[in-house]
């Protein structure tokens, strides 16, 4: 798919990573990643871990070949709510992309948007020049603190934000215009611009194509696929519907957020606090079955043997 639509970036996340790892044309990526493990030793634990950190940096490596920007690699969902524990996985990501040739300036290092993982980012930025992508992004007061956090780019979910509101409202469909997912990027876009913020905002998560095009203009879009090959059947002329200009008119107001007011005003948003704490515990879902996937890899044909 990359091959064929030629993305600037592309982004990786555990669920994907454990389907590809399923497939028999990547086996040669997991057999490195699991003599990667097993040569590093230690406990079991430990050798699993180095496995599945090495899998998603080949991975990102054999992407890098094929694009021209960077790769988006995911630190553990499980460590969504540990500051440090963030911080230093990053950085092991980071230098096990070194060891393979990748320069950290070609990698976006994805962290759960919670107030630790922002945090993280604000650290990982300012000391170590690490870039940062911000996940599973629902509320404006995430978007708010990552701004102040001065990350280089955040993932706005507008599909899982329709999903919710189909869910859990009366409303179970709407115009482009009206999604609130949309709705939600649009704002987060119109405030990062009217304030003269550098970060990045990539809409990301779509269910279909009219979502996206009511966002062109948006700083970046992650696509999937399935959607770039129903766009690419189209033959319209797309107007804009954001942009800086008009973002800087419109009548946001700045808004300060410490820990404290973050906590709240992210609370305030049911959707953003249920589909967060959804999302963070999918990931890790995956992670743990990619963890076990390897496991059965490493050890349980040894005792066979």
């Amino acid at each position: 798919a990359i091959d064929e639509y030629k993305p600037l970036d592309a982004t990786t996340n555990p669920s994907l990573i454990l389907a590809a790892a399923q497939m028999p044309a990547y086996q040669k990526l997991v057999d490195e990643a699991v003599a990667y493990g097993k040569k590093l030793g230690g406990s079991e634990e430990e050798q699993i871990k180095n496995a599945s950190d090495k899998l998603f940096v080949l991975f990102g490596a054999e992407i890098l070949k094929r694009i021209p920007g960077r790769v988006s690699t995911e630190v553990d969902a499980r460590l969504s709510f540990d500051k440090e524990g963030m911080i230093q996985r990053a950085r092991r990501l980071i230098d096990l992309y070194k060891e393979v040739g990748v320069g950290k300036d070609r990698i976006l290092i994805k962290l759960s948007s919670t107030w630790e993982g922002i945090q993280a980012g604000r650290v990982l930025e300012a000391e170590y020049g690490i870039h940062c992508n911000m996940t599973l992004l629902f509320s404006f007061a995430q978007a708010v603190a990552c701004a102040e956090a001065g990350v280089t780019l955040i993932s706005p979910f507008v599909g899982r934000i329709l999903d919710w509101y189909v869910a859990n409202g009366d409303k179970k469909a709407y115009e482009p215009s009206e999604d609130p997912g949309v709705k939600s990027v649009t704002k987060i876009y119109n405030y990062y611009k009217k304030f003269g913020y550098k970060t990045i905002v990539m809409g990301a998560s779509f269910r279909n194509t009219g979502q996206i095009k009511a966002l062109t203009g948006c700083d970046y879009l992650t696509i999937s696929p399935k959607l770039l090959a129903e766009l690419s059947k189209e033959h319209v002329k797309l107007t804009p519907t954001l942009s800086v200009k008009e973002a800087q008119a419109c009548d946001l107001e700045k808004i300060h957020l410490d820990e404290k007011a973050f906590r709240w005003h992210h609370n305030e948003d049911q959707m953003a606090v249920e589909k967060l704490s959804d999302g963070i515990r999918r990931f890790a879902a995956d992670a743990v079955k990619l963890e076990r996937m390897l496991k059965e890899r490493m050890f349980s044909t040894e005792n066979g043997k």
